[in-house]
């Protein structure tokens, strides 16, 4: 595509120009089924951003559930809030208006929301296995040992963390020069997905990128791991087989959202990685199951799996019954 100087190009030299604006075609290939594919992200939004408003409001509204586990599952309820709604109303607005123009800075910011929510989700579910191993692991130390002081400042560490291994990226996408592309086939902005129309040597985003995946994600999913081989281990020394089940049945939740996060992550690296035949459309679906499905059906797993949030809710719409 040649280039042509226009006001949403900045002069940067004799030689080149760089994109201040670019456009996010939605899912190329696919088109004519814009407005089909709309649905489902319509409906996936609602039940994501009605389900987690409930459990939040729920949570916070009754006392007795302002346990550790309630409060972390608050916290993670809110980054799928956050999250959602940074990706799914740009992806339909695509969808249904053609309205992918989106300038540098708010492609950057996008870009640094999502990721900051992404790594701040799995520090959340990190934390909430090293909530079960506490739980089942020293039950009559529970309470005294996650107080809501350390589970404030948990959750502040959290934030410091994903915020400040994302902001360096911010100006590592600055410095570049975008004077190739600007037409993005995606339904919303990452920062490879943007270097890479770059004119500069992008090598220390990708390695940079490497490392923020590496020190948090990819840690976070070892640590989860270790921490569930150790409640596993305390779970079949213990006495009693009702005890067992007990202790696991807590762990069942939990368990079906770290899947429901890790797995679509995992898959999704492995497609773009080794799946070089597979259909760029296929990929950008995937990319968007990630955003979309943990958020939808978290709500509804800790909802059906949770006897307390059940109770609680129901309680809330119909006060006569318990």
């Amino acid at each position: 595509m040649s280039l042509v100087v226009s006001p949403h190009l900045t002069t940067l030299n004799h030689t080149g120009v760089s994109h201040m604006v670019f456009y996010l075609l939605g899912i190329p290939g696919l088109e004519d089924k814009h407005m089909w594919i709309s649905i489902p992200f319509f409906i996936s939004y609602v039940i994501a951003l009605l389900g987690n408003s409930l459990l939040i409001f729920t949570i916070i509204t009754n006392s007795s559930l302002h346990e550790p586990m309630y409060l972390f599952l608050c916290m993670l309820a809110g980054t799928d809030i956050v999250l959602s709604t940074c990706t799914v109303p740009q992806a339909l607005a695509i969808f249904w208006f053609h309205a992918g123009e989106i300038s540098l800075n708010c492609c950057i910011t996008q870009f640094f929301i999502i990721h900051c929510t992404f790594i701040s989700e799995s520090g959340i579910l990190l934390v909430m296995a090293f909530d079960r191993y506490i739980a089942i692991c020293y039950p009559l130390r529970y309470t005294t040992i996650l107080t809501h002081t350390l589970i404030g400042k948990i959750g502040v560490t959290i934030f410091l963390r994903s915020y400040c291994t994302i902001s360096p990226i911010i100006f590592l996408l600055k410095r570049l020069t975008f004077c190739q592309n600007n037409i993005i086939p995606h339904t919303f902005c990452e920062h490879i997905g943007l270097a890479k129309y770059a004119c500069n040597d992008i090598r220390v985003n990708i390695w940079y990128g490497l490392f923020v995946i590496m020190s948090t994600v990819v840690l976070d999913a070892l640590l989860i791991f270790v921490s569930y081989v150790l409640i596993l281990h305390a779970v079949f020394h213990m006495p009693s087989q009702d005890a067992r089940q007990k202790a696991l049945s807590t762990c069942g939740s939990h368990v079906c959202i770290i899947i429901l996060f890790y797995g679509p992550a995992i898959f999704t690296t492995l497609t773009q990685r080794f799946g070089r035949h597979i259909p760029p459309h296929i990929h950008i679906l995937l990319a968007n199951v990630c955003i979309l499905v943990p958020p939808m059906l978290n709500p509804i797993i800790y909802g059906i799996k949770t006897k307390q949030i059940q109770e609680q809710a129901v309680h809330m719409f119909f006060p006569k019954q318990k």
